[in-house]
């Protein structure tokens, strides 16, 4: 389940969502569209975050080594499990080096082509997990905008970004 980027730009790259849970760059849902947490289960792992960096705080003025990374992956995979996850696509935009004269970016889905001015997508954000489950069924990625335009009805099932 891979995506692709094609088209005026000097760098065609492939992208592979499935990795992407593993980037510092993934955003929750709710970071992106509603101001931060708001769900009751992310706040409970917030708050278990922040149970663990104060014990690792008491532990290091003891001088004791504590056990940090036994800490931080636990809130990491509980995260990664319950998260339903935005991965923003500018970076992998400016990777691509998209031309100047690229004003459109026709998104390869499968239900057909749907098309995007240049501008909009260098905003938009890239569903790629939900409840901690890569997309399968209609994935590998669900295009969200930037503005929240299309919150409640993404664009789904994209195989190949191709600029025109």
């Amino acid at each position: 389940m891979i995506v692709q980027i094609t088209g005026k730009v000097t760098y065609p790259i492939t992208l592979d969502p499935t990795v992407w849970i593993f980037d510092d760059r993934k955003l929750t849902f709710s970071e992106v569209f509603e101001d931060g947490i708001t769900s009751e289960e992310e706040r409970e792992i917030d708050e278990l975050r922040e149970q663990a960096e104060r014990f690792n705080r008491a532990m290091y003025q003891q001088k004791v080594t504590p056990p940090v990374n036994k800490s931080v992956n636990r809130y990491e995979k509980e995260r990664a499990v319950k998260g339903t996850f935005l991965m923003p696509l500018l970076p992998f935009l400016h990777t691509s080096d998209i031309h100047d004269e690229a004003k459109t970016a026709v998104l390869e889905t499968s239900e057909g082509e749907k098309s995007v001015t240049a501008e909009e997508i260098r905003d938009a954000y890239a569903l790629f997990a939900e409840k901690g489950k890569p997309l399968k069924d209609d994935g590998p990625i669900h295009l969200y905008m930037g503005d929240g335009s299309n919150k409640d009805e993404p664009i789904k099932g994209i195989k190949k970004i191709r600029f025109e």
